[in-house]
C-alpha cells in the first residue's frame, strides 16, 4: 500500500514539476518574441536553450531518482 500511494506522489510530483518547467518556459519565449534588440534576443535565445534543457533534464533525474528509491528491492541480509 506505502509503494502504491508513494508511486502516485511521485507521478503527480514529476507531472507538475515538468508542467511547471514548461509553463515557465514559454513565458519566457513570449518575452523573448517581444524583445526589440536582436542582439539582446539572440542571447536569450540561447540562454533559454540551455537553461531549458537543464531544467527538463533535472526534473527527469528527480522522477527516475525518486522512482528507483521506491521500488529498489534491497537484499535481505543473511544471518
Amino acid at each position: 500500500m506505502k509503494k502504491l500511494l508513494a508511486s502516485i506522489l511521485v507521478a503527480a510530483l514529476a507531472a507538475a514539476l515538468t508542467l511547471a518547467s514548461v509553463i515557465v518556459l514559454v513565458g519566457a519565449s513570449f518575452s523573448i518574441a517581444m524583445m526589440t534588440n536582436s542582439a539582446e534576443r539572440a542571447v536569450a535565445t540561447t540562454a533559454e536553450l540551455l537553461v531549458g534543457v537543464f531544467w527538463l533534464l533535472g526534473t527527469t533525474y528527480i522522477a527516475t531518482r525518486l522512482a528507483v528509491f521506491i521500488f529498489d528491492e534491497k537484499p535481505q541480509p543473511r544471518g
